[in-house]
């Protein structure tokens, strides 16, 4: 019984952490690459995420818009 609800709490919190990641990604302040490439960065493919992303520079690892 006590391993069903250790299951379930964990199944519980893993989907309250998926259901928060779209939220915290649009809260997260994009910039556009032109801004990037100006503040001395390069835009970039991050693969792991699945975006584009400012490297180096005045904006470094943000995410592009």
């Amino acid at each position: 019984m006590r391993t069903r609800l250790i299951g379930l709490a964990a199944a519980v919190a893993l989907a309250a952490l998926g259901a928060m990641a779209p939220a915290v990604q649009a809260v997260a302040p994009a910039i556009d690459g032109q801004t990037c490439v100006d503040g001395g960065g390069t835009v970039e493919y991050e693969s792991t995420r699945g975006s584009w992303i400012c490297v180096d520079g005045s904006y470094d690892g943000k995410p592009i818009d």
